[in-house]
């Protein structure tokens, strides 16, 4: 399996983890998009009528408790059952939380919220560790199969919050979080049909002892666990402080970053003009098509290169994944034609999320080039520029709501500035998140992978609690400065924190022993 390369090197395993990995963020971001909106929304149009501050503060919660969990997650599949059945685990956990959150009572919302923390705890960790065995432990193509592998979540998250996003809002909450359990539902069995395809890896502790006393060259991972032996300890000590400082200087990005589910949403919806008509409307409605349309044909035309190569061997996986994919077309065409019908064009306060999972789409591809190429920088410079660009996003919001007026509670500036900003977003984001990914796959000892991850997103976890927590100022800060003055703060921030990582270049390269 190893050796069964595609053309750009990857063996075909890591494209069942990208569709595997998408149909789960599609539920996770699909949900998440409509948390904040569902629990502010008036009575009379569905939602809680909830405060701000506490929809934010419910927001901090949920996304922070959704990746402290995998610390455990990480532990019990090292330790216990293996990344494989972990997975599928998770995903079956997590199905039946957004099944309970479409059940429309508040038991079942606060049910749904649980299942899914805990089941992202089993999923999260443990399918980021199985795309890092697929490799040797230090391959150079690490960095580019995790940006592959984060198209796949970008792509789940684009097509989640477009069509959980636009059937939320549009015609029902509970029908907008029961979508992102089908998809959840239908990943989960096209990864659980093809684990043949993995071979020996993510096997549980016990079989890969046995597969080992039998075939000591069957499972890399156990000659790569007797190459470890050879490593000093200090070695060892020295690249998990490189991955503690990763995941501390992910804390800054990821605290500004996830203002998206939070802070910007509520830009998007109170303070950007969104009600387009005439010319405008006709020129969104053809523009939104060219985006979903675009990206519906590349992630097609990967599942299509995945079937030719793996159909033959595991024909009822590809058929769940081929059924998914006609699903989705349908609803594609179906809410494109239903915005086509009406006269003015309302754009979905959710809609701008996509922009940040579309440029991912689109980009990752370039960014997975250079991390192939002679000009690959290493891991720290990436790091630094994707915190310096993540400012500058910031920095173009602060500079659009300028002339929002103090204390104001809507207004309505132009929707370029929102689109900007998660353009610079995306790019900081393919520096940090893929390549990070990466790193802690190349600098873990190799029987602690799992946990390493989960300490990789527990600092997630510290940076969403915060993210959530500091949105949920926006009132104060406006009331008493500007809306501009608030997004600045997430300015200054990550570019400061960009700037020290740069300095730290060196040291950090020292410390990871030769792993570039």
């Amino acid at each position: 399996m190893q050796n069964d390369l595609q053309k750009n090197g990857h063996p075909p395993a890591l494209f069942i983890l990208f569709f595997t990995e998408m149909w789960e963020r599609f539920s996770y971001y699909g949900m998440r998009a409509l948390l904040v909106l569902f629990l502010i929304s008036s009575f009379t149009k569905g939602g809680w009528e909830w405060e701000r501050k506490e929809a934010l503060q419910l927001y901090a919660v949920y996304t922070g408790l959704v990746y402290l969990t995998p610390i455990v997650g990480g532990w019990i599949a090292d330790k216990l059952i293996g990344y494989r059945l972990a997975v599928i685990l998770g995903a079956l956990i997590m199905t039946l939380g957004h099944a309970s959150m479409a059940m429309d009572t508040q038991f079942f919302f606060f049910l749904g919220l649980s299942l899914m923390i805990i089941g992202n705890g089993l999923f999260k960790p443990n399918i980021s560790s199985i795309v890092g065995q697929l490799y040797p432990h230090d391959s150079d193509k690490k960095d580019s199969a995790y940006t592959i592998f984060y198209m796949g979540i970008n792509a789940g998250a684009f097509l989640g919050i477009l069509l959980c996003g636009y059937i939320g809002e549009k015609i029902g909450w509970s029908y907008g979080f029961g979508l992102a359990g089908i998809f959840m539902f239908l990943g989960m069995m096209q990864f659980a049909l093809a684990q043949k395809i993995f071979g020996s890896i993510g096997l549980s502790p016990r079989k890969e002892e046995k597969l080992a006393l039998t075939d000591p060259h069957a499972n890399p991972i156990t000659e790569e666990i007797i190459a470890e032996a050879t490593h000093s300890k200090k070695i060892s000590r020295d690249r998990i402080l490189v991955i503690i400082v990763f995941s501390l200087f992910t804390i800054f990005f990821w605290m500004a970053f996830e203002q998206a589910g939070g802070s910007m949403t509520i830009f998007a919806k109170d303070y950007t003009n969104r009600v387009l008509s005439g010319g405008n409307a006709l020129v969104f409605k053809w523009v939104n098509s060219l985006i979903v349309i675009s990206a519906m044909t590349i992630l097609s035309i990967v599942l299509g290169r995945l079937f030719k190569k793996t159909f033959k061997d595991y024909a009822l996986s590809n058929l769940f994944l081929g059924t998914s994919f006609l699903i989705i077309w349908a609803l594609v065409f179906w809410m494109l034609k239903k915005e086509f019908d009406a006269p003015v064009a309302e754009v979905p306060a959710s809609w701008f999320s996509i922009l940040n999972s579309f440029f991912i789409i689109t980009c990752a591809p370039l960014f997975s080039k250079i991390w192939e190429s002679k000009y690959n920088p290493t891991g720290p410079i990436k790091f630094g520029t994707g915190l310096i660009l993540l400012g500058i996003g910031f920095a173009i919001l602060a500079y659009g709501g300028i002339t929002i007026e103090q204390g104001a509670k809507t207004a309505s500036v132009s929707m370029v500035w929102l689109i900007l900003a998660y353009l610079f977003h995306t790019l900081g984001e393919l520096c940090v998140s893929p390549v990070g990914l990466s790193y802690i796959s190349k600098l873990s000892p190799v029987k602690v992978v799992g946990l390493m991850f989960g300490i990789w997103f527990v600092a997630t976890f510290i940076a969403n609690t915060l993210a959530g927590l500091t949105g949920s100022l926006i009132d104060g800060i406006v009331q008493k400065y500007s809306i501009s003055i608030f997004f600045m703060i997430f300015a200054v921030i990550p570019i400061a924190a960009g700037l020290v990582m740069y300095t730290l270049n060196k040291t950090l390269l020292k410390k990871m022993h030769g792993i570039h």
